[in-house]
């Protein structure tokens, strides 16, 4: 089965403004985001993509241009099941606001209980996700095969969410697990489970690069023992 990459949007003005943007229309990234993004075609250089699949909203959007811009042939898809959390009545308020929110306990101790007033819950957030990468995994590995890697560009909390289910966590442990804006996580899927290859990485992807002899280092297809050898 296929290779995920899933790439947070790069660092939004509801960011530094502490907002929980959420799906509030014409977030976009602010410089250091833009700054990111345009970091990521080198990043990602070398990395065959079958297809890129992004969020609808502005600020991932936003993220993946300078990757399409460096590859005319990269097909661009669109999926509402990788949009961000429905927060709701909670959308566009400040964090530092809603940390006083006696649903911010839940959110952080029991996201599985949490419900946004006016929105969805944590779960039926996760859910949607799941379906949509599994959804994808089969496209991706009918279209271009099981070896196939492409990308995801999505919301801090759908990738933790994502990163759960593929290490086997429950929702309830989630919010253990951070990732960076316009960082990259790497899912490797097969047919008996999943493999987290990068969590959270903003640095170097090169040992994602394909060995012409046969595989690279992060291309193994099952666990290596002792951890295996790593980046050349």
């Amino acid at each position: 089965m296929p290779t995920l990459i899933l790439v947070r949007h790069g660092r939004s003005t509801a960011n530094t403004a502490g907002v929980l943007a959420g799906r509030t229309p014409a977030v976009a990234l602010d410089e250091r985001g833009a700054a990111q993004a345009a970091a990521l075609p080198a990043r990602l250089a070398g990395i065959p993509l079958a297809v890129a699949v992004t969020s609808p909203l502005q600020r991932c959007r936003e993220t993946l241009g300078p990757l399409v811009d460096a590859r005319p042939g990269l097909r661009l898809e669109n999926d509402e099941r990788i949009t961000e959390c429905d927060y709701g009545d909670w959308s566009g308020r400040k964090l530092g606001e809603l940390a006083d929110e006696p649903l911010m306990e839940v959110v952080q101790q029991h996201p599985s209980a949490a419900g946004f007033p006016g929105g969805e819950s944590m779960r039926e957030m996760q859910a949607r996700a799941v379906a949509a990468v599994r959804d994808w995994n089969a496209r991706v590995e009918e279209t271009s095969g099981a070896e196939a890697t492409y990308l995801m560009c999505s919301h801090g909390d759908i990738i933790k969410s994502l990163v759960a289910d593929a290490l086997g966590m429950h929702l309830d442990l989630f919010q253990r697990i951070s990732v960076e804006p316009c960082s990259v996580t790497v899912i490797r899927y097969t047919r008996l489970r999943p493999y987290l290859v990068r969590l959270g990485d903003t640095g170097d992807l090169a040992s994602l690069v394909p060995r012409e002899e046969g595989g690279g280092a992060g291309s193994e297809r099952d666990a290596a023992i002792g951890g295996g050898a790593g980046a050349a």
